[in-house]
Order: C-alpha cells, then sequence, then structure tokens
C-alpha cells in the first residue's frame, strides 16, 4: 500500500469493491493492460457488488450492465469494468441498482453481479477501476497487492497541472522500443494522415510517441501530429513502450505507408490533385487567416475581374451571395466544472453523431464521399486528447463549456499557423470547423448555414469551412468565390469533387460585392468578373449551354460498347477498390472492372481477412458489375502498402524490396486463402486473376501451381484465367515471354514509369516530372502491346494514364484494345474515342514516339483532341 501526505486538490477514490487490488498490468486484456482508456488499478472482488469509489453523477450504464462511468464536480471520469470480456455476457448475471444521470454519494450500490455465474463463463473476475485518459487527471497513489474493503483508500488522484512527474508502471510497460520512418505523404503529416495514424493505435496497448524537429507528439492525438509541423521526405522517429510496443511501431509504419498511397491516389502516376494545383505566383498569393482581415474594402466596379487562385476548374454564370456565419457569443465564466463538463460532452456528442452520419454517406457520389473522408478527420478530432485535455484544464479553472473549448482549439490553431508549410497552416481550418460545430451546438443555433440560396448563386465568403460547404443547397450554388483560403484546403478539396468551380484568395474586395451582382467565375483563367458586358455574359452561358449538352450525350452515350469511329471495338473498364464504387461504375458506362484492387481488405486491420470474407466482399463487387467481366488483383503489399500483419525486415528502398507478389509468394497461406475466395465466386466464368509486380516467367509459374493446387482439390476443372501486370521495364522487355505463360497483360503505368524514370512517384521535386506520356514509357507500351498481339493475348492499360482521355487515341494507336479507368472518366473517354479512327491512332502514336519528352507528347496530343473534336464525323 502506498502512503503519504495528501496534496491540495487531491481526490481520494474509495475502493468500490470487497477484494484484492492489484496492477492493471496483471489484467489479461491488452486494452487495460496498456492503459489504452487511462491509468488506474484492477480488483479481483470476492463480493457481487460494486458501489460509486466517490460523489459524483452516474454518466454511463453499458447496455449489457457490465460496466459504469461515474464523473466527479471536477470533471474526472472513473471507469468501473466488472471482468473482462463480460460484455459478451449480454447483461446475464447484472442487475443495476442507478441509472445514468443519477446523483451518487460514496459507498452507494450501483449495480450486483452473480461471482459464481461471472467465474463459469468470463475469462476473468478481475475489475479494471479506471480514471479515463482524457480527465486531466493523474493518480498520485494507489493501493496494490493488499486487501481492499468497501470505502477503503484505493487511489489518490490529482489534476495534471499539480501531478509530479510518476515512475512508469512496470518494468514492461518502461521498456522503450524505437524507429526511423522517412514522411511520405505529398503535403506532410495533416489533419487526414494525421487521423489516420492516431485511428491505428486505437487498439494496441501501448504508450507512442513521434519526434520531429527537436519535438514530441502524442501519436494518439491528431492534433499533437499536426503542430509537429512535418513535411514531404523529413524523417522522424516513433518510441513506443507497453505491452504491445514493437506492434504500435510496425502498425504506425505501415499506416505511414498505406495512407501516403492513397494520399497519392489510386491510378495516377502524379500528385492526386495535381490537375488543379495553381501555379507558383498564385501559390504564393494565397491568404493566411489572421485576426482583422474582415475589414471592408473599396467594392470592384462593374466590368473589372479579380484575380484569385484556382481550387477547382471550372465556369460559372450567376449572381453574388454574401455567405456570412453567424456570430457565436461565448461567456468567459461557466456555471460550475460539473455542468459545463456535462455541456461540452453532450455538444460533442452531437456533433460526433453528425459527422459519423457524414462519413457513412460517404459512398453517395463523389462531394460526398470527399465530406465523409473529411468528416472522418474530424470524428478523430473530437475525441483528440490533447485538445480535450486542454478544454478540461479550462473547465477546471472556472471557464464555460465554450470559452474553454474555443480556448483548447484557438491554442492548437495558433500552434499550426506558426509553421513553415503552407499545406499544414490551411489545416487550421479543420479544427476550427469543429470549434464552430461544438459552439453551434452548445449555443442552441442551427448548423445549417443561414442563407436563402437562389437559383445559380456565386457563394462569396471569407472562406468557407467544410461543415458550411456541405450545408448549403447544392442545387443551387453555381460556384464558389473566397477572399481568403487555399487551393489545398479542405473546402477546395470538396468543391472539385461536388464539381464546383471555386476560387481562392481574391482578396477583402470580394467581400464588398453587393447581393445580387451579376458575375462571371472563371475558374479556369483564374479571375471573377464583375457585372461583365452582355456579350461577355452571353459568351458564358453558351459556353456552359454546349458542355451540358455534351455532358449528357457523353453520359448517355457511355452506356454503349465503345467503338471508334470505324467501328473498331474498344473495352473500357473501371478500376475499383468496393461494391459501391462497382455500382458507380457501371451507372457511368463501365464494362466490366479491369482491376479490382484488393488491398482495402487487408489495410487497417490487425489479422488478415479469412477467405469467406474475401469471397463475400468479391461476390458482392461481382452481383453489382450484372455479369461483367471482374479482374482481380492479387494483394499488392509491400513498398508504399505496408501491412501491419506481415512484418518485414526494414528494407532501406521498399519500392525495389518485397511488394506485390513477391509478398504473396513469401506468405503462402495468405495467397492460398485469396486464391480460394476468387475461386468461390460465381460464376466463376466472370472472374479473372491479375497478379501485380510480375518481372519473370517464374513467378507466373509459381502462383499458377497454387492455383491448381487449389483447384484440384476443390474439383474446379473450368479455365482460370491468370494474368500478369506489366510495371516495371523488366517485364515489359520480357513480355513476349510472359505472354506466353499469361492469358493477358494489364500495363499499370504508375510504377512503369517510375520505375523506367528512376524518379521516386512520391517526391515532392520530381513527382511534377514523372509523366506516363514520357517517350521512354510510350516506347515499352508499344513493346509489350506487341508482344501480347504475337501471343493472341488482350493488352490492357490499368494505371493512371488509362484515365486521361487526352492519352486514349494515343494507347490505341500503341495496341492497346482495354482502358481500365476511373469511373468518372469514362464517359468522356468513350466520347473521346468515338471521334478517332484506327488509323489516326497509329499515326497520333508514330509521332509521339518520336518525340523527345513528354511535354512534347501532351502537346502532340491536345492538337489532336482539338481536331477531332472540331472535324465533322
Amino acid at each position: 500500500m502506498s502512503t503519504g501526505a495528501p496534496l491540495e486538490g487531491a481526490i481520494t477514490l474509495a475502493a468500490p469493491l470487497a477484494g484484492w487490488s492489484t496492477s492493471l498490468d496483471e489484467t489479461p486484456d491488452a486494452v487495460f493492460a496498456g492503459r489504452m482508456m487511462g491509468d488506474g488499478v484492477a480488483i479481483d472482488p470476492t463480493v457481487g457488488v460494486l458501489h460509486a469509489p466517490c460523489d459524483g453523477e452516474l454518466v454511463v450504464v453499458a447496455a449489457a450492465r457490465h460496466a459504469v462511468t461515474l464523473r466527479t464536480a471536477a470533471g474526472c471520469q472513473i471507469l468501473m469494468h466488472v471482468g473482462i470480456d463480460t460484455v459478451a455476457l449480454a447483461g446475464a448475471g447484472f442487475t443495476v441498482s442507478a441509472r445514468p444521470g443519477a446523483r451518487v454519494r460514496t459507498g452507494d450500490p450501483l449495480l450486483a453481479f452473480d461471482l459464481d455465474l461471472l467465474a463459469r463463463r468470463a475469462p476473468s473476475l478481475l475489475t479494471p477501476v479506471i480514471v479515463t485518459a482524457d480527465s486531466g487527471f493523474r493518480i498520485l497513489r494507489r493501493t496494490l497487492d493488499a486487501p481492499v474493503a468497501v470505502g477503503d483508500s484505493l487511489m489518490e488522484i490529482v489534476p495534471q497541472s499539480l501531478a509530479p512527474s510518476l515512475a512508469p508502471a512496470s518494468a514492461a510497460s518502461a521498456q522503450v522500443h524505437a524507429r526511423r520512418l522517412v514522411v511520405g505523404f505529398e503535403h506532410g503529416i495533416h489533419a487526414r494522415p494525421a487521423a489516420i495514424l492516431a485511428a491505428s493505435l486505437k487498439d494496441l496497448a501501448a504508450d507512442v510517441r513521434v519526434m520531429a524537429r527537436g519535438h514530441e507528439a502524442n501519436a494518439r492525438s491528431t492534433v499533437a501530429l499536426m503542430t509537429l509541423g512535418v513535411q514531404h521526405g523529413e524523417s522522424i522517429e516513433i518510441r513506443a513502450s507497453g505491452p504491445d510496443a514493437a506492434l504500435a511501431l510496425s502498425t504506425l509504419a505501415a499506416a505511414i505507408g498505406a495512407a501516403a498511397a492513397a494520399e497519392r491516389g489510386p491510378g495516377s502516376g502524379r500528385p492526386a490533385r495535381a490537375a488543379r494545383a495553381s501555379p507558383p505566383a498564385a501559390e504564393a498569393a494565397t491568404m493566411a487567416r489572421a485576426p482583422g482581415a474582415d475589414a471592408p474594402a473599396a467594392p470592384p466596379a462593374a466590368g473589372e475581374a479579380l484575380p484569385g487562385v484556382i481550387a477547382s476548374r471550372g465556369l460559372a454564370v450567376g449572381r453574388a451571395v454574401q455567405f456570412r456565419p453567424p456570430e457565436i457569443q461565448v461567456a468567459e465564466s461557466g456555471a460550475g466544472v460539473e455542468q459545463e463538463t456535462a455541456s461540452l460532452d453532450r455538444a460533442r456528442a452531437v456533433v460526433r453523431a453528425r459527422l459519423e452520419r457524414r462519413a457513412i454517406a460517404a459512398a453517395e457520389g463523389a462531394g460526398a464521399r470527399a465530406a465523409g473522408e473529411i468528416a472522418a478527420a474530424h470524428l478523430e478530432l473530437i475525441d483528440d486528447p490533447e485538445l480535450l485535455g486542454a478544454a478540461r484544464l479550462g473547465l477546471g479553472r472556472g471557464r464555460s463549456a465554450g470559452f474553454a473549448w474555443r480556448e483548447a482549439v484557438r491554442a492548437a490553431a495558433t500552434a499550426l499557423r506558426a509553421l513553415a508549410d503552407p499545406r499544414l497552416r490551411e489545416r487550421v481550418d479543420d479544427l476550427l470547423d469543429l470549434e464552430t460545430q461544438v459552439l453551434l451546438v452548445l449555443s442552441g443555433k442551427s448548423a445549417a448555414a443561414q442563407i436563402e440560396l437562389p437559383e445559380q448563386s456565386i457563394v462569396i465568403a471569407r472562406e468557407l469551412l467544410p461543415s458550411q460547404l456541405v450545408s448549403l443547397d447544392a442545387a443551387r450554388v453555381a460556384g464558389l468565390a473566397m477572399a481568403a483560403g487555399g487551393a489545398t484546403s479542405h473546402v477546395s478539396i470538396i468543391a472539385a469533387a461536388m464539381g464546383l468551380p471555386a476560387l481562392v484568395a481574391l482578396g477583402p474586395r470580394a467581400q464588398s460585392v453587393a447581393d445580387g451582382t451579376q458575375l462571371v467565375l472563371d475558374a479556369e483563367r483564374g479571375v471573377l468578373e464583375i457585372e461583365p458586358a452582355a456579350a461577355r455574359l452571353d459568351a458564358a452561358r453558351s459556353t456552359l449551354a454546349s458542355r451540358r449538352a455534351r455532358l449528357a450525350a457523353e453520359r448517355a452515350a457511355a452506356q454503349r460498347d465503345c467503338r471508334l469511329a470505324d467501328g473498331t471495338r474498344i473495352e473500357v473498364f473501371a478500376n475499383v477498390g468496393s461494391a459501391a464504387e462497382a455500382e458507380a461504375a457501371v451507372r457511368s458506362g463501365a464494362e466490366g472492372c479491369g482491376l479490382l484492387r484488393t488491398e482495402f481488405l487487408f489495410l487497417d486491420r490487425q489479422l488478415p481477412p479469412d477467405e469467406a470474407e474475401q469471397a463475400a466482399e468479391y461476390q458482392k463487387i461481382a452481383d453489382a458489375l450484372g455479369g461483367r467481366p471482374l479482374v482481380i488483383r492479387t494483394l499488392d503489399a509491400g513498398g508504399d502498402k505496408p501491412i501491419a500483419y506481415l512484418p518485414q525486415p526494414p528494407e532501406e528502398n521498399p519500392a525495389l524490396g518485397l511488394r506485390g507478389v513477391r509478398t504473396s509468394l513469401a506468405n503462402l497461406p495468405l495467397l492460398r486463402t485469396q486464391l480460394g475466395a476468387i475461386l468461390a465466386v460465381r460464376p466463376g466464368e466472370q472472374c479473372r486473376i491479375l497478379l501485380p509486380m510480375i518481372t519473370d516467367t517464374a513467378e507466373v509459374a509459381a502462383v499458377r501451381a497454387v492455383l491448381d493446387e487449389i483447384r484440384a482439390a476443390r474439383g474446379v476443372t473450368r479455365a482460370v484465367e491468370v494474368g500478369v501486370m506489366i510495371e516495371t521495364p523488366a517485364s515489359a522487355v520480357l513480355a513476349d515471354q510472359l505472354a506466353a505463360v499469361a492469358d493477358f497483360l494489364s500495363i499499370g503505368t504508375n510504377d512503369l514509369t517510375q520505375y523506367t524514370l528512376a524518379m521516386d512517384r512520391g517526391h515532392a521535386q520530381l513527382a511534377p516530372r514523372l509523366d506516363a506520356l514520357h517517350p521512354a514509357v510510350l516506347r515499352l507500351i508499344e513493346r509489350a502491346a506487341a508482344a501480347a498481339a504475337s501471343r493472341g493475348r488482350p493488352v490492357a492499360v490499368c494505371g493512371g494514364l488509362a484515365s486521361e482521355p487526352l492519352a486514349a487515341a494515343l494507347l490505341v494507336g500503341l495496341g492497346v484494345r482495354e482502358l481500365s479507368a476511373v469511373a468518372a472518366v469514362i464517359p468522356r473517354l468513350k466520347a473521346s474515342l468515338s471521334r478517332v479512327t484506327l488509323d489516326e491512332c497509329r499515326a497520333l502514336a508514330r509521332e509521339a514516339l518520336a518525340l523527345e519528352s513528354a511535354a512534347g507528347v501532351r502537346a502532340l496530343a491536345q492538337r489532336a483532341q482539338r481536331q477531332s473534336e472540331e472535324a465533322p464525323r
């Protein structure tokens, strides 16, 4: 038993159970033993009644009646969890004595439980008594390895601001594991990757810290990770202690690799947002949020054009509507710690539920998906331990819920604004958005924008927050014009996904434009035109009408088979990663799936999916395709897509190490399970198997041997088509040999480009030069296509180049007869191909192969595209 003089401000927690007290290290549960939920003591009970350890409010009673949470007047939350894995009993053996919201006194009975029943059906009776991690309190003294009676002193806790440094709870938890990594995120550790990293550690029993630039951050805190200011290519050190320390390191490393790959975007050899990136001069004009920037400015004159930064390309004609967010008044003083803590928790719960609904709705459309991804990042922030800790300290000083929340958020925002990287500074918007959402709930105001939008509104604001944008009636918004903001902000991302033209950094004069003013928002030239002349308005409207008509015609035509102008058949498939994406692809005119990225089943988990889970997911996608062909790529892991449960030795150059089919062949049980799941899909003839990162025929033979073994064991007599991806110069050069042992070839231009040009596609400086239209890459594509044709094998392109309508005719001219693209571009892709003949495509390819640079090829392809669009057919 630990003793000592009481510290001023300390709270004594009485033993809620009679029994034997012991360290949390003894609990057979990694979450409790690793102090994932907080620190405390475990009690092995001898009597089946749980009592209140202190005065407070009963805030949570679990539905299974096995756990309760009590909150003190000072805001400390104490979780008491009777037994281990007792949630599985679904309430059997438990009787609750008090209800949520009840005020209880020390020693009051909270629930009773059947000791004999729990002893027979639960793994352990050990009952953790936890001071939750986000309470802002620490344990000063505790009673351990001793018998306790109800009411005996169990723990003495104090606010963290008063607590001296404490020794580690155990030698095991004190052992520190460390690892150095290079950050591959395109824009550094900003909101979404930070949220992914924090979330990846949720189920692990370890304390994890990230060191960079001489500073340390809690790896479970999105805010703390962002404020490190880590940029692309920088080295970080991860330190972990606790039972799962080693696993935490590999999990975080895997999450860093997977999130960096996802951020670059599927099917793109260049950064995912390169198409709408601002030129350097315009990027420099991006305005930082600063106090006092809303001062009135002279309104622009009729006929004037305000220059801005392109955030989302397009053209819009409409009338100005100034967006003025509601003023939220926040009182500094609160009505007591207990009341204000409850108010903040309720407001956060409302916002959390709203964000969860938005994240779930992510499959409803491009804009919804983007908003859903951002909502998922905001979900991490709403429970961020650093933000909550700072807010609870404010509540402890007598602040109101709103003032304490605003103070905590603004402090974190100030730290972000101090960073040198403008993209990381733009993540301040995520914090301020969350601040606004919580304050609106606390104030009782509607979270929806208080604004009436007429048809064809061009919404003007200083800056819009993501929650404000998604609350607008999208059917009435023609475009967005912001006085401040940046081209890589989350609002810009959502606007681009919704297809809304948007300009940012227009300057304060944009906010002086009167409501109802006629505007042309030209997000192709980067200007907002104020009351343009009638001729300009007519021309802009005519352009929009033509585009709408063309888009409607393309969407209608996309439902037909794709043919060149001379009738040559070209198959247009889609790259997908889920059943929802498969459904969207069919609606866009996809004739099948040319690349199913199966990594979605394997990433962000601690154990691999079994055969039943994989087969069920593949079947959903096959059903969504309605019998159309489904090409399933086996697991493409390693390199920029590491997986936590596939431990691999550190590799100095992962892109040249164990990845693709090499990883599968090094983990044969995983490969057998996946091949078995693919064979289980019905009808079997719908599926083809695609092998990633093939470099020679021996790899194909090794996979076929495993496949044939499974087929024989299951009595599968039908032929199963196996194709190989051409992603390396080696596979392109040996395409004639590979075509002899494979049923089809599929060219992945993303990796083929980076390996051919010896440029890492995640390198910030080199990425703009990484263009799949480089003549060297085109020559390898031509060679692979010719080899496939000589063997009578079909050849496809499933990499990022297939999603560029500009490149479609050129690829056909090189010998490609199947394109697998992002679903959204399929109508445009089919329309582009319908305007050219095979002879024209071949002539274009011959000319391109003779050029010396990717820029020259792009210029050639652009000229050819314009000519085909203008030529009568």
